[in-house]
């Protein structure tokens, strides 16, 4: 009986040390997305040259491990507005597989955020295809109210 229960307090300690790691992952995924949040708000306060700086070795560090941290750190660098190093279509290139994977059911706190980041990159960019479309039409009714008036011009009254 003795050694039952010592079974059973043995079976119940590794049962619990295997959901010790997932708990340790979220904690872990919960301190990058923090991170990550603070780096962005760091780097746009840096200069041009050191945000060159700053996207050449997340280029450097995302060619070398191509994980979900490395792409998303990439990918909020090429998205912070206003900045000389802003490049939305590759920032929303780089989030589309963490897009994809917190779709497919896997939800870690830096896919979410991955998610999210991707949501508002590709929100920013219809609006500039939107916004580009609507100079178009603008420069084309102008173009028309140009022809009309040069019609009008060259009738006699």
């Amino acid at each position: 009986m003795k050694r039952f229960s010592v079974l059973v307090v043995v079976a119940s300690l590794l049962a619990g040390c295997g959901s010790l790691p997932a708990s340790l992952v979220a904690n872990d995924e919960s301190r990058q997305v923090t991170d990550l949040i603070a780096y962005a708000l760091r780097t746009s306060a840096f200069n041009p040259e050191d945000q060159r700086r700053e996207l050449k070795d997340a280029n450097k560090t995302y060619g070398a491990d191509q994980g979900d941290y490395s792409r998303v750190r990439l990918a909020l660098l090429l998205s912070l507005p206003g900045t000389s190093i802003t490049d939305e279509a590759r920032a929303a290139s780089l989030l589309d597989p963490s897009a994809e994977k917190a779709n497919g059911g896997e939800s870690g706190a830096l896919r979410q955020f991955g998610r999210l980041l991707h949501a508002q990159v590709s929100g920013r960019l219809r609006e500039t295809r939107k916004a580009a479309q609507l100079k178009e039409q603008i420069e084309a009714l102008r173009a028309i109210d140009r022809t009309l008036n040069e019609r009008t011009q060259g009738r006699p009254r």
